[in-house]
């Protein structure tokens, strides 16, 4: 059975992204050592990544070495990349892993955090992104594609 149609079967959505099952606004902008950057698809605001493993895992207990000893660095090298392009106040890293209340897919949620978004909705840290996911108003794609443009460069890496 193909990635594709496990990702179909499974009703993984972060599983239906990667395998292209769904659509997805920007494109991967990184692949290696078993981890993808891709842009958010949710109400999170333009320039919200997620860092993710490309097989389905639910719990960070459960990466391989490979994975675990380049999630750190790549956090890292992503939320770089956010700051450079975007200019944030703060980039929000967090770790999201919940569907329905059940383990899903694990994806670390790399956000810039402007002052306008703050000002916008009145909060700040995860009330912040409640309220933002509350609001459900996604990016437009030309606009996820403009700042991917410039992401994708940023997180190009030979040596993985």
């Amino acid at each position: 059975m193909s990635a594709a149609d496990q990702a179909a079967r499974s009703g993984c959505i972060a599983c239906e992204l990667s395998t292209g099952v769904r659509p997805l606004p920007g494109g991967r902008l990184h692949e290696g050592s078993g981890l993808v950057v891709e842009h958010c698809v949710g109400p999170l605001g333009v320039g919200t990544l997620v860092v993710k493993p490309l097989r389905h895992v639910l719990h960070v207990a459960d990466l391989d070495d490979t994975e675990s000893a380049a999630l750190g660095p790549l956090l890292r090298r992503t939320a770089a990349a956010v700051t450079e392009v975007v200019r944030p106040e703060q980039v929000y890293v967090c770790l999201w892993s919940h569907a329905g209340g059940k383990p899903g897919h694990i994806h670390f949620v790399v956000q810039p955090i402007t002052k306008a978004d703050m000002a916008r909705f009145g909060e700040s840290g995860p009330k912040l992104q409640v309220a933002m996911s509350r609001a459900g108003e996604l990016p437009g794609e030309a606009e996820v594609d403009a700042v991917c443009a410039r992401l994708r460069p940023l997180l190009a890496d030979q040596r993985q």
